[in-house]
């Protein structure tokens, strides 16, 4: 690993320079994870799925971020599109001018069923997205940044990368392996100047946790066992994704960042 650099702590936040790719910034955590890092001086590009007349497009994180004069563009792919994926590294590079310094994993689905009645057409695609793509661009990503010693992957892991949830096995078994993947690359990369870690989000007010915001019984279950009294907003995140995105991170290495509150503290 490269020595870090002696950068005065007033610059250890800044990205000015740097070009970052991110999955999910439509809405939610990915969206505020986006503006943040440009908001750091970074350059986005954002991954969305391909417009359709069920799909339009949504540009609403793309004129925030320009509207802080910053450059930010789009590159359209489907996650579930495994074929798609395998090009989009490099389709992000010709947008952004050939460099991509931060590669930020945040887009996830979710399917709930009970076990013993779950789809397997429900597990192949929360694996597809929540993990191969991972992998896929991970890969991608170590590729460019490997022998140029330099570069930030940041995988959204979640709690059930530690615990195992109910009605959501897939989702389970691939943020379980996720925290194992994160781990697995940073053996592999941190001796080349490439941090990889994760991120793991506790009960945050997303789209994604809707059905459980609306059920008043889970509701107030899961907010009396938050130590913080609340559930965490996308904003939360805004200081984490800069913080292991920048030079401030630069001897964290396959480490799985728990934003939650308190909870698994509890």
């Amino acid at each position: 690993m490269d020595p870090s650099p002696a950068i005065p702590a007033s610059a250890l936040f800044s990205l000015k320079g740097q070009t970052a790719l991110i999955t999910g910034a439509t809405r939610g955590i990915g969206a505020a994870c986006a503006i943040a890092l440009a908001e750091a001086g970074a350059s986005v590009c954002l991954v969305q799925r391909q417009p359709s007349e069920s799909t339009p497009p949504n540009h609403e994180t793309l004129n925030a971020i320009r509207a802080l004069g910053a450059t930010a563009e789009v590159v359209y792919c489907d996650l579930d599109d495994l074929d798609a994926v395998r090009g989009l590294f490099q389709k992000a590079l010709d947008i952004m001018g050939g460099q991509i310094h931060i590669l930020v994993n945040c887009a996830g689905i979710q399917r709930r069923s009970p076990a013993v009645a779950f789809p397997e057409s429900d597990w192949d695609d929360v694996l597809n997205v929540n993990l191969k793509s991972v992998w896929l661009l991970s890969q991608a990503a170590g590729q460019h940044m490997v022998p140029l010693r330099r570069g930030k992957i940041i995988n959204f892991c979640s709690l059930l990368t530690f615990q195992g949830g109910l009605t959501v096995p897939a989702y389970a078994a691939a943020k379980g392996a996720l925290g194992q993947l994160t781990k697995a690359l940073a053996n592999e990369w941190s001796s080349q100047n490439v941090q990889v870690n994760g991120i793991c989000p506790g009960y945050i007010a997303t789209d994604m946790n809707e059905k459980l915001l609306a059920d008043p019984t889970r509701l107030r279950q899961i907010s009396e066992r938050i130590p913080a009294g609340r559930w965490g907003q996308p904003k939360d995140f805004a200081g984490p994704i800069v913080f292991l995105a920048s030079p401030a991170s630069q001897y964290v290495c396959g480490e799985l960042l728990v934003i939650d509150g308190g909870w698994m503290g509890r």
